[in-house]
């Protein structure tokens, strides 16, 4: 085991993301540590797309030397890798390849027409996320729960399409699907003043609710996982969840701030979802 890489890792994870970070703690050695690398390298991943100029490396850079993975070097992350994929023997290269074709298209495809296109996109980029994850969730490569984990996934993503409207425009991007903008009555016009009027509050509220239907696919077959598992993954679930609920509070202004779920929140979330678990097992430990 690199530890430096692996602290490295969850340096990244703990910087780039406290709500991930705080739900995947409970879990053991070394499925914690798993996720942390999973984690950074899609952080770096959507980085060298989103964030370029603090990138260590370009989404081309990236592709080819995962591809050699056995003799990449120069950074923490290429160690770590090796370290997940021989540590975890089940994973596949695969879903992080797709991963990367995902990122690549936002390079070109920066306005959505259906939600075919961004059910699509959402997949690549996120519901990837879940099938990398499964082999360290857990011991088995359940059919089931890997539609579950990529159902998850593609919930996530849409709860970060919601959150993030304003910095998609900032970038030239617009993931709203315009046939759910015409479904609204809002226009693109509407959209790029940051208007939030009735119609658009109809188009989150719709995105909203097709994100809660992708996260009860999700957890669907939670109780098959193993019990730290399962806590880790009930834990992200709410704490994305609860975004939704933030930008309602907020009125879905998503365009001169960004909404977000309080450190307080996400501990109150934390103890109660711990607790409920001591209370159905309390034979159980949590960590």
């Amino acid at each position: 085991m690199d530890k430096q890489s692996l602290r490295q890792c969850e340096e990244l994870m703990k910087k780039a993301s406290s709500s991930f970070y705080r739900a995947f703690s409970v879990l053991p050695s070394p499925r914690r540590e798993a996720v942390h690398v999973i984690y950074a390298f899609c952080r770096i991943i959507d980085d060298s797309v989103d964030e370029p100029q603090h990138s260590p490396y370009s989404i081309y850079e990236l592709r080819q030397l995962f591809s050699d993975l056995d003799t990449a070097d120069g950074h923490f992350i290429w160690p770590a890798l090796r370290w997940l994929f021989g540590s975890f023997p089940h994973l596949e290269r695969q879903p992080f390849l797709l991963q990367m074709e995902g990122q690549l298209s936002d390079l070109t495809f920066t306005h959505y027409e259906t939600m075919d296109q961004l059910e699509n996109y959402c997949y690549l980029v996120a519901g990837t996320v879940g099938e990398m994850l499964l082999p360290v969730l857990r011991e088995d490569t359940d059919s089931e729960a890997q539609s579950a984990g990529i159902a998850l996934g593609i919930g996530m993503q849409l709860v970060n399409i919601i959150r993030d409207v304003g910095e998609d425009l900032a970038r030239g991007r617009r993931y709203l699907p315009l046939e759910l903008l015409h479904k609204h009555g809002y226009s693109q016009g509407e959209l790029e003043q940051h208007e939030v009027n009735n119609g658009f509050i109809g188009v989150i509220e719709d995105l909203a609710e097709q994100a809660r239907e992708w996260f009860k696919k999700g957890m669907a077959n939670l109780d098959s996982y193993p019990r730290d598992s399962r806590l880790a993954v009930e834990l992200a679930a709410h704490f994305y969840a609860a975004i939704i609920d933030a930008a309602a509070a907020a009125g879905y202004d998503v365009f001169r701030r960004r909404v977000y779920v309080s450190e307080r929140a996400k501990l109150q979330m934390l103890r109660r979802t711990v607790a409920r678990y001591r209370e159905l097992q309390p034979d159980a430990a949590v960590h």
